[in-house]
């Protein structure tokens, strides 16, 4: 049994106040299968890539565990590219160049040996795309996430809030959560988003943390402050990795597991925004991932004591 990650494996050009790159990998897939890859194994990857791509990140992504049986090659194709550029606060950014290619022909045919998976993350992708892939299972997994963005809100609204309604866990930002639901206060937008379907929601706060809501449950994890962030592009799907990735290995899906993997996310998110692309993700080893999750527990463990 096994994690099923679908989403796009790309080329990116980015551009922050500490450097730039002209062509780097990326893709919400190639992020979180570098994540969840830590925690669990074998990962089954689904996404479509051009001939362009580098056969070497295919086979690095294999050696860790990933099963790129799902992975279309279009060899007379380009992959996904998309190039911004961000401001100084590395909240906001300009989006520069969005070529879809090989992308705007995604129709993904899961292989049989797919249909063991008991954890599916939907990574950023068409509605339509999302749907299909959850029909193509004969037996629906433990959990299923899925991330969207306000851009399928604007244009696919309908279809968006199909596929909202077919999983358990919802991941967007806090800009997302309020457009979807046209509440401001997050309190609010979050009982609307779960009224529509997902019995969790994870909304997503940048440098400021995350939220995970459950019915009336609510839980916080900040981020940790870094000295240094050269760029955040795939923090969030880094972030969806490894939580996705923890709950896989651990196969219980209770919200108090749900806090741990969000504290796990967070800790893979403050090493991605390290380095441009997944180059940070490439290189850590179990002791760093173990003591910066100490640094987290660290962050938010306090005693009170009101005599």
């Amino acid at each position: 049994m096994s994690l099923m990650i679908v989403g796009s494996m790309a080329f990116d050009a980015l551009e922050t106040p500490f450097g730039k790159v002209d062509r780097i990998i990326g893709g919400s897939a190639t992020y979180a299968a570098w994540a969840a890859s830590n925690f669990t194994q074998p990962i089954k990857q689904v996404s479509i890539v051009g001939g362009d791509f580098p056969q070497e990140e295919m086979d690095a992504l294999t050696a860790r565990g990933v099963d790129m049986e799902g992975v279309e090659v279009v060899k007379d194709g380009k992959s996904f590219f998309w190039s911004g550029r961000y401001h100084m606060d590395m909240n906001t950014r300009d989006t520069l160049v969005t070529e879809l290619n090989v992308l705007g022909q995604f129709n993904p045919q899961l292989p049989d040996s797919f249909q063991d998976c008991e954890f599916l993350m939907l990574g950023n992708l068409a509605p339509a795309v999302q749907i299909s892939v959850i029909n193509q299972l004969k037996n629906r997994p433990k959990l299923i996430i899925m991330d969207t963005m306000n851009f399928w809100m604007e244009i696919a609204l309908d279809e968006l809030k199909q596929a909202i309604g077919m999983v358990d866990l919802l991941m967007v930002n806090d800009s997302e959560a309020r457009q979807l639901s046209g509440e401001y206060s997050l309190v609010k937008a979050a009982a609307k988003i779960q009224a529509m379907g997902p019995k969790f929601l994870i909304i997503k706060k940048g440098e400021h943390g995350a939220l995970l809501f459950h019915g009336k449950k609510v839980f916080f994890a900040p981020a940790l402050p870094l000295e240094e962030v050269f760029d955040p592009t795939g923090a969030g799907d880094t972030f969806a990795g490894g939580f996705i990735g923890h709950v896989a290995r651990t196969k219980d899906i209770s919200y108090e597991n749900m806090k741990t993997g969000i504290i796990l996310g967070s800790a893979m998110a403050s090493f991605c925004v390290e380095k441009f692309g997944p180059n940070r993700l490439k290189e850590l080893t179990r002791e760093e991932i173990e003591a910066r999750i100490d640094e987290f527990v660290e962050l938010v463990n306090f005693d009170i004591n009101i005599k």
